[in-house]
């Protein structure tokens, strides 16, 4: 098994993982119910995508428990 040569100096360690950060998760909103929904999906709470509606079974679900509620 493979052993470093050298102590990797505090410095050196932190400028490579100055790389790993995380990117904040960008929302846009709904047109269709106006709550904040991810780019490039459909809403999770009314299921329509970019003005069309879709037939998703988890957002029926939802419509069926808000009902019985």
């Amino acid at each position: 098994m493979g052993l470093p040569k050298r102590k990797i100096s505090k410095t050196r360690r932190d400028k490579r993982r100055t790389h790993w950060k995380l990117t904040p998760i960008t929302f846009h909103i709904c047109p269709q119910c106006k709550k904040p929904v991810r780019p490039h999906r459909a809403c999770t709470f009314c299921g329509y995508y970019e003005g069309i509606g879709m037939k998703v079974a988890w957002v029926k679900e939802r419509r069926a428990e808000e009902e019985s509620a």
